[in-house]
């Protein structure tokens, strides 16, 4: 496979498990220190990177060298806002830590996020949460599934494999998830158009997850993110019957190079049927 032979989904379930291998590698290397003992650094733009999220993305970086080697990956902490000399039809997204402030914090929710992308979309992703002791991914057009997997294990040792899909809108008191650190003002508002929806703050891409599995309905942000945050948790939703669009209701671009590999915002819901009558305005 190259940068400019486009993965279809056949190929990339193929992938699947080898890729699933090397986040759970990756997962394992996030826990051997205690968040309280790990070393940590504020980057230019004043959050935090620690020594887990480098330790995972060293992890991640020699398997794709490996398993992909003509596949250009960008990554937050290697490849910041310095994009690979090509993105060619395929390339990868890779978070090797989402949700520090949940790390350090010592929440349980934090996440690595790992997606296939080819001519701009994601196709296959996997998200981790090495402290759950769970793994979420998907292929779009293929389905989706949740392992409860032991970090550093192959997925052939899940203890348990379920397969998930969203849930239809409910008629009363849908539940969306918000983002714990970064709620603004233009997400509350969008929320108050919809009566009756009840709001749970989560941290990192462990919502497009819960959306995925049907235990929530709807996960909004309208304020700018990464693409690395969000490509992973977005084929996963996508691969359970979801959909991801941009608040106007357009289709999301990834390989925004120029952006520095950044989006505006997002809406990701669990009903497709849903958000074609509401779009945020």
């Amino acid at each position: 496979m190259t940068a400019d032979s486009e993965i279809n989904p056949a190929q990339a379930g193929q992938l699947l498990d080898a890729l699933t291998a090397i986040v759970s590698k990756a997962a394992a290397a996030t826990l051997i220190i205690p968040a309280a003992d790990v070393t940590r650094r504020l980057k230019a733009d004043q959050s935090h990177v620690t020594a887990a999220d480098e330790a995972s993305e060293a992890v991640i970086l020699e398997g794709l060298a490996r398993l992909l080697p003509h596949i250009p990956v960008v990554s937050e902490e290697a490849t910041g806002h310095t994009a690979p000399s090509k993105l060619g039809k395929n390339f990868i997204l890779v978070d090797p830590l989402d949700g520090t402030k949940e790390f350090l914090a010592g929440r349980d929710e934090f996440t690595i996020n790992l997606a296939i992308l080819t001519k701009g979309i994601p196709i296959a992703g996997i998200v981790a949460a090495p402290a759950l002791g769970l793994v979420w991914r998907g292929v779009v057009g293929a389905g989706a599934e949740r392992l409860r997997l032991k970090p550093g294990s192959a997925p052939a040792d899940a203890s348990e494999r379920t397969a998930i899909r969203t849930r239809a809108w409910p008629p009363q008191n849908p539940l969306a998830l918000v983002s714990r650190s970064h709620l603004n003002a233009a997400t509350e508002d969008f929320l108050k158009r919809m009566p009756g929806v009840q709001c749970d703050s989560r941290g990192s891409s462990v919502k497009f997850c819960q959306v995925a599995e049907g235990g929530a309905d709807i996960y909004p942000r309208l304020s700018p993110q990464s693409e690395w945050d969000i490509a992973a948790g977005h084929a996963v939703l996508v691969a359970a019957g979801g959909v991801v669009m941009s608040p106007d209701g357009s289709p999301l671009a990834y390989g925004g190079t120029p952006k520095g590999f950044r989006i505006p915002g997002f809406i990701a819901w669990g009903d497709p049927s849903k958000a074609k009558t509401i779009v945020a305005g």
